[in-house]
């Protein structure tokens, strides 16, 4: 959990030092009269923010002086930490003030007096760096492992790469406060501001000027001075950076000062485009892949650009080429002068240019800027940046159909593809790796191009080098449903190579839909043959008939629902799965003597054992969004007839296990019935007036020897089957849950208990201790679903 979800929710001031100790790693720390002490940092802790860093700095002083005082140990750095803000400095920049000896302190660290909080305010107001957490958590952390490390608070330069992130923060904590200021003269102050080192410019000749009044800042511009509503937002943006930018920086960094703008989130249209806080993450993982320089050395092509807002973090326009699709996303740029130095250009990058033959023929349309084609021909550095279309063939996106997505012209000639060329995002990447096959590609997509058993052919053709990336939550993108991963990954395209770069396995970062890191997450790469969807034996069907149904008592309705209406020699239900992921993992059940749909697998006595190992693997781990695409695998480990028994009995309690009973089910002009097989007691074990139909759960655990946690939960199963046949049920659960036979399913007992317990005309029935039993049984199993291979971490 990140360090603010954490401190949201800290109720006590012993919370809020566990927050901050687990976030920033701290070991061999103690708690004593100073909240938190380890070598390197004494922090002093609140669980709220009614105090000011100034007020918790004057506490903290107070024990810092008594020290002083002893002769004790004082570490390189003090911190004052609570539920909002928190704030660092240096010992060294209090600690000659303090050995003069001339505060007057009060009685206790928390009784500090108006004139030690006055003294000890004026003193550290332009040592301290302090951080609201919900905003720049991730760079609190980052200043607090780097002093405890390099012994000193470093703050961030200004380089060519961070200057559009820079000047957007600089906007938000400084520019919004300046009184009277145009937001078109915001550039001109943030470089007079920038290039200014305290005392004096770096520059003789800028516009505007950064001047000092009354010991505070203010801008001079066209004959008139700005001052600062706040002063405080002024001090922290200049806590976290540091100014001037290097001296080798400087002028090239004034050259870009058409390029930038207020940028607002509201300028851009449209369900998909990329957010700006994942726009600054992507930006910041190119310059730890290819370098600071990154900006400056590499040509830019973003072939799906919409209106750009890919684009305008990067500082150096004139070396990007943006391409769209529609001609209408090139007159927004204009209009909303998005980077004006760009090449913006109208074209159909999966149709455009591409001849009969599938070869690119640039003078089929002529729309190819020269520069680009030169750049191209000549071997330049070349990055492609793209955030492509999430479409899939037969899918729509959003509020937009996308047709014909497998018949564009890149598409007519990926015949070796398969499946691939159903998607959109992997034309893209065709293309791109036959155009361009030595270029870098930074691209945004899901993950599936990575480790989706559709997409083994593609891995097979396409030939990268991974370089780094990140995923975050598909919620950090407007418009996108489902909770899944979206990959910004970083590529060297090795198309033409002999050497073949083989995608077994890539770690990346991850950030939350907060778009703030939380860790990092390995995507592995298996062989089909591999996975635990081709484990299980498949009995083939036979010529008997059979009713479909779409649930546990409900017989398929539409045509849509009907994927089968064949039985198998000997099977007594069968298991629903669809794709070996975890997306699709809450899309199984057990159905007794009905067809389900496609993927149905027919259970028989020969692999009923494999069946609730399946079940239960598939169901036992919580699904994410950062485990979405995690492949089922086979397992790798010896099997043990204990776990093999408790997940038997796991898949029989499982909500999901829909085996159930039913006469005078109506479907295509037929009454049909359905035999229950599941039943893991006999009639007198739990009080059944009439006999079962069939015994076969009953004779098949008879030989087998079950655990402790898996006898407990049979134990208090009985007792709700028992409970179930003490009672008859009204007229209208009967009808609703077919309870017109004897050999009564689990999913039609759980239901008539709970609809007993709402009516309140029954004595209630009181699942816990069955929810306690069958908890146990699910803590043991989860670890082995990892230690046995079906899942890796």
């Amino acid at each position: 959990m990140k360090l603010f979800n954490r401190l949201k929710q800290a109720i006590s001031e012993e919370d809020v030092k566990d927050a901050y100790i687990e976030a920033l790693g701290l070991t061999g720390y103690s708690k004593n009269l100073v909240d938190i002490q380890t070598k390197e940092i004494w922090f002093e802790a609140k669980h709220n923010a009614k105090k000011s860093s100034y007020e918790m700095f004057t506490q903290l002083m107070h024990y810092v002086q008594d020290a002083l005082n002893r002769g004790h140990y004082i570490p390189p750095f003090l911190a004052v930490i609570d539920t909002q803000k928190a704030a660092i400095m240096k010992s060294e920049d209090v600690l000659p003030f303090l050995a003069k000896r001339t505060i007057k302190w009060g009685k206790s660290a928390s009784g500090y007096t108006p004139e030690a909080l006055d003294a000890i305010s004026a003193h550290i107001g332009t040592h301290f760096v302090s951080f609201k957490i919900e905003t720049h958590e991730e760079e609190f952390i980052s200043t607090i492992k780097n002093a405890i490390k390099s012994g000193d608070i470093i703050r961030t330069p200004i380089t060519p790469d961070n200057l559009k992130q820079v000047f957007d923060k600089w906007v938000v904590m400084i520019g919004g406060e300046i009184r009277g200021i145009n937001e078109e003269d915001y550039a001109l102050l943030f470089f007079a501001d920038i290039m200014h080192d305290g005392t004096t410019s770096t520059h003789s000749n800028l516009t505007a000027e950064l001047l000092h009044k009354n010991n505070a800042p203010v801008f001079s511009l066209g004959g008139k001075l700005y001052e600062l509503g706040n002063k405080e937002g002024y001090r922290q943006f200049w806590a976290i950076y540091h100014k001037p930018p290097k001296a080798e920086y400087r002028n090239y960094l004034l050259e870009r000062r058409d390029s930038l703008i207020p940028i607002d989130e509201r300028s851009f249209k449209g369900a998909f485009y990329t957010p700006l806080k994942v726009v600054d993450k992507a930006y910041d993982k190119l310059t730890e892949s290819l370098g600071k320089n990154w900006q400056r050395d590499y040509v830019v092509w973003d072939m799906c650009c919409g209106v750009g807002n890919l684009e305008v973090k990067h500082s150096n326009p004139r070396n990007i080429y943006m391409s769209t699709l529609d001609q209408a996303d090139v007159d927004v740029m204009k209009a909303t002068k998005t980077c004006v130095a760009a090449q913006r250009f109208q074209y159909d990058y999966l149709n455009d240019d591409i001849n009969v033959f599938g070869q690119i023929d640039y003078t089929i349309t002529n729309k190819l800027p020269e520069g680009l084609r030169n750049a191209i021909a000549s071997g330049k550095k070349i990055l492609v940046l793209i955030n492509p279309p999430y479409a899939e063939s037969g899918e729509t996106v959003g509020n937009d159909a996308k047709t014909n997505v497998a018949k564009t012209n890149v598409a007519k000639n990926m015949k070796d593809y398969g499946y691939a060329t159903r998607e959109l995002f992997a034309q893209f990447l065709v293309r791109i790796s036959q155009e361009l096959p030595n270029a870098t590609l930074a691209v945004f997509s899901k993950m599936k191009y990575i480790n989706s058993s559709n997409f083994e052919l593609f891995r097979s053709q396409w030939n990268a080098k991974y370089l780094g990336g990140f995923v975050v939550h598909s919620k950090s993108f407007d418009g996108l449903k489902g909770d899944f991963p979206i990959g910004f990954l970083i590529w060297q395209t090795c198309q033409n190579s002999v050497k073949r770069y083989i995608i077994d396995e890539i770690t990346t970062d991850v950030l939350d839909k907060n778009v703030l890191p939380i860790g990092a997450k390995t995507f592995i790469n298996v062989s089909s043959k591999n996975l635990l969807s081709n484990w299980v034996k498949r009995p083939r069907a036979n010529k008997m008939d059979v009713i479909p149904l779409k649930n546990a008592v409900s017989p398929a309705t539409a045509s849509k629902d009907v994927r089968g209406t064949k039985w198998a020699d000997n099977a007594i239900g069968c298991l629903v799965i669809k794709g070996p992921d975890f997306q699709n993992a809450g899309t199984q059940a057990i159905v007794s003597s009905g067809y389900g749909s496609a993927g149905t697998i027919f259970v028989t006595t020969d692999n009923i054992w494999q069946v609730a190992i399946v079940f239960a693997v598939r169901k036992l781990i919580r699904h994410t969004w950062l485990n979405d695409r995690d492949q089922f695998l086979q397992p790798n480990g010896f099997l043990s007839d204990e776990f093999k028994n408790d997940c038997l009995v796991w898949m029989l309690f499982h909500g999901g296990n829909l085996t159930a009973s039913a006469n005078h089910l109506e479907w295509n002009n037929k009454q049909w019935s359905i035999v229950n097989h599941f039943i893991p007691y006999t009639e007198s074990e739990v009080g059944s007036p009439d006999r079962f139909e069939s015994d076969f759960m009953v004779q098949y655990m008879s030989d087998k020897i079950f655990s402790f946690e898996a006898l407990s939960v049979l134990m208090e199963g009985k007792k709700l089957w028992q409970a179930y046949f003490s009672e008859t049920d009204v007229r209208l659960v009967r009808d609703s849950l077919m309870l017109n036979r004897s050999d009564v399913g689990w999913y039609q007992i759980r239901k008539a208990l709970q609809a007993r317990n709402a009516s309140g005309d029954f004595l209630p029935v009181n699942f816990k201790a069955f929810e306690g039993a069958y908890e146990l049984l699910s803590e043991k199993l989860k670890p082995q679903v990892y230690e046995l291979g079906f899942l890796k971490l």
